[in-house]
């Protein structure tokens, strides 16, 4: 008879009998949270339910080569492991001190080889809330028969298994679905896949129960000496609003002979951890919070050693929308991987969650933080130098570093070395380092910020690579995208608006003042749907071997409206549907030449004085106008706005924010 797992079914509380009967969204479940150390306790909140769902905690020290940490709600806080050594769990009252119903605690974190709150240090979290379909812990006491079944509730057949004790010292035992049976890696060394150091898996793990081999084997079963395993889910399902969208996949892939492999997941990863299992490479972890970029450095962990996070000087994984591409590897070599989908997966019900817009002035300070500044995980950053004019863009997928000027045709090497140092969570730090960055930063300049954020329905970014015929691009938005910012990165090039008030042959140039164009190429005549865009030959848009980068915008109900309207001449409301004023406006005129407006209440909307930007030129901010005013239900246009804003029967497009 299998022995009984010891987390409950009653956890799942968003399943009951395997039937989703409440929507699962990876952002309740998964969490990458980076913070700094203070030596001091501190509460760590990431909004994942720990306390009464339970799950694990993982953390490791980006600058300092320290252990990696494994805390679990089944053995309990003050309890640890290090999947970088053979220890048995090490108690600490000092290190992660409790699990709460919105992340965790952690103590002074300063005991010798368990650091995890160090002052000044850096780290990253990792934490998996067990839930079905996606993540589970079993603990148990082993008892030395051979082909033990153990129960447990993950809800589906696991894709990849860490089996640890916690009474002894021994190694970190995995089973993959893409091993050969019945193989395993140490999880704590570069070894490749075998059965060297014993028997540990005893039948192929089933949706109920998984299989410890040889009784014998102190790794997995021996009598008297207690475990943990952690099952990780592969493909099951059970997340969205249908309970059908995947959120972790454990797969497998073949590099070619240059080291290069594409992997198709069916999704963006944020997540992803492989190994080679025929080639005695360390376990390398990823994510797009520390920074995996396309086309540039990444920043990598090693799982079975205790050092320091290390920037790739070779690119080495790029994520895509649909899955991830790996450069650089061992050639002609086999991996296993673990990816967790990109989230967040719940479509926003407030512009406040995804958009943020503030002010400050430069202070010329190296790894500056602008502590005023909440930034809801910025995805895409626009800048706005007030005083000298000039707007900037840099966004997560490229990298914070890399600047694409909106108001010019450079690439990203023109902009490399300008932008931001990072954004950790809701907080962007700057620097100057040795004079980069100083377009941020720079003298007694003032400035302005908005934060973008990717979620469903409102935004989405996707970076691709030309091919130089008509084709489509996936991309993550869910809706059709009714605004889409497309940039040359590798070249100089137009930024070439597609809009779905225009036809699908015209676009408009943001870097001009420039009124509708006719142009096939662009768009290949072809509607985006909620899945695609089109792109036709136009080298702007579509060059063969050329890197691009496209930001997607839409309609999402009481959050953001993608829009048009005629001018009066006289004063108008814009109805976008929101129940308070929009705190973002961007304007621009098609029927004729006309800049690129912006407008937010950082900066302010208030009557009698509307300063706005221009995203298409270097000029300082206008103020003292009275263009646009607040409205309940959008905004308002004043019958003093120019032709370029309100011209009785031009036509204009806009992107208002709530």
């Amino acid at each position: 008879m299998p022995l009984q797992a010891t987390s409950g079914a009653a956890s799942y509380d968003a399943f009951g009998g395997g039937v989703p009967v409440v929507p699962a969204y990876i952002e309740e479940v998964f969490s990458c949270f980076l913070y700094t150390g203070t030596g001091a306790s501190q509460t760590i909140t990431n909004n994942i339910d720990l306390s009464t769902k339970g799950g694990m905690v993982w953390i490791k020290s980006r600058s300092a080569a320290t252990n990696h940490n494994v805390f679990n709600t089944t053995q309990g806080a003050n309890n640890l492991l290090h999947p970088n050594t053979t220890n048995a769990t090490v108690n600490d009252t000092v290190s992660l001190t409790a699990f709460n119903t919105t992340g965790f605690t952690l103590g002074t974190g300063s005991q010798t080889g368990n650091q995890v709150n160090v002052s000044a240090a850096t780290y990253a979290s990792w934490t998996f809330r067990k839930q079905q379909k996606f993540f589970d812990i079993v603990t148990y006491t082993g008892n030395g028969a051979n082909n033990r079944e153990i129960s447990h509730n993950l809800g589906s057949t696991p894709g990849f298994i860490i089996v640890k004790s916690t009474s002894n010292s021994t190694d970190w035992v995995t089973y993959h679905r893409s091993y050969t049976f019945p193989n395993w890696i140490r999880l704590n060394s570069s070894d490749t896949e075998s059965t060297t150091y014993g028997d540990a898996w005893g039948a192929v793990p089933t949706s109920t129960t998984f299989t410890t081999g040889s009784g014998g084997f102190g790794d997995v079963n021996y009598s008297g000496r207690t475990y943990v395993a952690y099952l990780f889910a592969h493909n099951a399902g059970g997340f969205g609003l249908t309970g059908t969208d995947n959120v972790i996949t454990c797969g497998a892939f073949t590099s070619d002979g240059s080291g290069n492999a594409t992997v198709s997941l069916g999704y963006e990863p944020q997540w992803v951890l492989y190994k080679s299992t025929d080639t005695a490479n360390s376990w390398a972890l990823y994510d797009n919070m520390r920074g995996m970029p396309v086309g540039t450095t990444d920043r990598r962990l090693l799982v079975n050693t205790a050092g320091a996070e290390v920037g790739v000087s070779l690119n080495t994984i790029d994520p895509t929308a649909t899955g991830f591409n790996i450069f650089n590897e061992s050639t002609s070599a086999n991996f296993i991987y673990i990816a967790i989908r990109r989230g967040p997966m719940k479509v926003p019900t407030s512009g406040t969650s995804v958009y943020k817009g503030y002010t400050y002035t430069a202070t010329n300070v190296n790894d500056r933080v602008l502590t005023s500044a909440s930034v809801s995980n910025a995805d895409l950053v626009w800048q706005y130098n007030r005083t000298d004019g000039g707007v900037g863009a840099v966004d997560r997928l490229r990298g914070f570093t890399t600047e694409l000027g909106l108001y010019d045709t450079g690439d990203d090497g023109a902009g490399a070395g300008y932008g931001i140092k990072s954004i950790v969570n809701t907080t962007v730090n700057l620097n100057l380092l040795g004079g980069a960055y100083t377009s941020w930063n720079a003298g007694t300049n003032s400035y302005a910020m908005q934060t973008f954020s990717r979620y469903p329905s409102f935004m989405d970014i996707v970076c691709y690579t030309g091919t130089g015929s008509n084709r489509t691009v996936s991309h993550n938005l869910t809706v059709v995208p009714e605004l889409i910012i497309c940039k040359c990165r590798s070249t100089s090039g137009a930024w070439e608006i597609y809009s779905s008030v225009l036809a699908n042959t015209e676009y408009l140039v943001l870097n001009t003042t420039a009124a509708k164009a006719t142009g096939a190429t662009r768009w290949n005549s072809t509607t985006p749907t909620s899945s695609v865009f089109s792109l036709g030959t136009s080298a702007n848009v579509n060059t063969s071997a050329a890197t691009y980068v496209a930001y997607l915008f839409a309609t999402c109900a009481g959050v953001s409206k993608v829009g048009s309207y005629t001018g009066t001449a006289t004063t108008k409301q814009i109805d976008c549907g929101f129940t308070s004023s929009a705190r973002f406006v961007l304007i621009k005129r098609t029927d004729s030449t006309g800049d690129w407006y912006v407008w937010d209440t950082a900066r302010g909307i208030v009557s009698g004085n509307d300063p706005y930007m221009l995203l298409n030129a270097t000029v300082a901010e206008t103020t003292n106008t009275d263009y646009v005013d607040t409205y309940s239900a959008g905004f308002e246009l004043s019958s003093t706005a120019p032709a370029a804003i309100n011209a009785s029967g031009g036509t204009y497009i806009f992107l208002a924010i709530a």
